[in-house]
């Protein structure tokens, strides 16, 4: 299906995710699944047992775009693509999800502290009955971070709401001491990934 105006629905409510499709010149619109209204358009997060993280975050993901894009139809709003992405943190194959609050986010920094984990986002796009899907997979090494660190860190609010309590686009950027793959991926979008799948979509993308 050729776009005759490119636009496409982001079916995320995260800020940096709109930054770095405002940064490559993409033209959006918000899709919100939490404002949809039918209660049954939320999308479950929970991992299934013994799924591993890599599985898990491509699931998620394929499920949002799937949801965004019969909230779509169900509003029966203009047909553009829906792009959707998921990302989540892990050690060991154990994922690391968001913090509840401020005692959860220190222990997850103390376990990031000092060691290598993984970054895993997914990103897709469903258009009709297509779902085109990619991954990214960067590995970040954390300094050693002491508790008076990860308390002043804590202050900045900066830690809620985001997998593995840490924003590397914030202050947290100081905490990282290599990085082995995408940055934008780190943030949320992987930004080379999603042009690869808005030029399957036909949409005009750089």
């Amino acid at each position: 299906m050729s776009i005759k105006q490119p636009r496409i629905y982001l079916c995320s409510q995260s800020p940096r995710r709109r930054e770095l499709l405002k940064q490559i010149g993409v033209n959006f619109e918000m899709l919100m699944l939490r404002t949809d209204p039918r209660r049954n358009i939320c999308v479950d997060e929970t991992p299934l047992e013994n799924e591993l993280p890599v599985d898990y975050v491509q699931r998620v993901c394929r499920t949002k775009a799937e949801a965004g894009w019969n909230s779509l139809l169900y509003r029966n709003l203009p047909q553009f693509p829906v792009l959707a992405a998921d990302t989540t943190v892990t050690i060991n194959n154990q994922i690391i999800g968001k913090p509840n609050n401020n005692a959860h986010a220190a222990e997850i920094l103390r376990s990031l502290s000092g060691r290598q984990h993984q970054v895993l986002t997914a990103v897709a796009i469903a258009l009709n009955e297509r779902i085109e899907l990619r991954l990214s997979t960067t590995l970040v090494t954390f300094s050693k971070l002491s508790d008076e660190r990860i308390h002043h860190y804590l202050l900045t609010h900066e830690a809620h709401d985001k997998a593995g309590a840490y924003g590397i686009q914030g202050h947290a950027g100081a905490f990282v001491e290599r990085i082995e793959g995408s940055y934008t991926g780190v943030m949320g979008l992987p930004l080379f990934e999603t042009v690869e799948l808005l030029r399957l979509f036909d949409y005009p993308a750089l």
